[in-house]
């Protein structure tokens, strides 16, 4: 495993001086529109914002630059990227050579293309990232961590849901320092209830540039979207719903892209 600190990072300072800080929040950042505007929230909210990506064996690095993007932009106070290796478990198209599904034979409402859990799905990768959220959030002195996950205009991930945040949450607090001494540590989920459409156009009104994002499972090589899987739908719809133009180049057929 290694952790590597983006430019953003605070280097400056005594420890205890650090530990001192105020309103500090772990930030789970993949890069996406989801987390882009949680980090926003979390920021409105007058959170010092310590941002933690992933590098785990996914097949592209298009939503890790991203991620670099959305933290400069948005004036995160650090951004680091863990890298682990869930690739070597396989079990899922994003990290395997398994075809990413298309949504394009649904009905047009952006709604994943079947009821059960997708082969896009990780598996345990939210319960991965919390843990390591969690173990930063205890070395800082921070009570709060924000994800990004969403259980209305998603893929149907089992990780996503407001009852596996709340025994995650339990889990912390009965195993970490922080929670047996009184002072367990808190997770937000600002986005869990709202649809697309209002996702975009809160993090619209907090400054969220959506050009700098990225959602797609299946992207170009040059990293254009695919335009074709479950999160390039889900996102096309909100922005359509949400009335805002997308700033997303698909790669809607071979040589075109919009």
């Amino acid at each position: 495993m290694r952790i590597y600190a983006s430019p953003l990072a605070v280097s400056t300072g005594s420890r205890n001086n650090e530990r001192m800080r105020p309103k500090r929040a772990v930030i789970l950042l993949s890069g996406g529109l989801d987390s882009a505007t949680t980090l926003a929230i979390a920021q409105s909210q007058g959170f010092s914002c310590h941002c933690m990506s992933f590098r785990y064996g996914q097949r592209h690095a298009v939503e890790l630059q991203a991620a670099g993007r959305v933290a400069h932009s948005l004036g995160a106070d650090a951004h680091r990227v863990v890298e682990i290796d869930l690739a070597a478990f396989g079990g899922s198209a994003l990290t395997e050579d398994i075809p990413v599904p298309s949504c394009q034979d649904t009905p047009a409402s952006g709604e994943p293309s079947s009821p059960s859990i997708p082969i896009t799905y990780v598996p345990a990768r939210n319960t991965i990232f919390l843990a390591y959220a969690l173990a930063w959030a205890e070395v800082l002195c921070a009570r709060d961590i924000f994800i990004g996950v969403n259980a209305v205009d998603y893929s149907g991930y089992p990780d996503c849901r407001p009852e596996f945040i709340q025994a995650f949450e339990l889990a912390g607090a009965l195993g970490t320092r922080a929670g047996v001494q009184g002072r367990p540590i808190r997770i937000h989920t600002p986005l869990i209830d709202l649809p697309k459409a209002e996702i975009i156009r809160r993090g619209a009104d907090l400054g969220v540039d959506y050009a700098l994002t990225h959602s797609c499972y299946d992207p170009t090589p040059e990293g254009f979207a695919c335009g074709k899987c479950d999160s390039c739908c889900i996102r096309r719809k909100g922005f359509e719903e949400a009335g805002i133009a997308d700033p997303t180049p698909y790669f809607l057929c071979q040589g075109e892209k919009r």
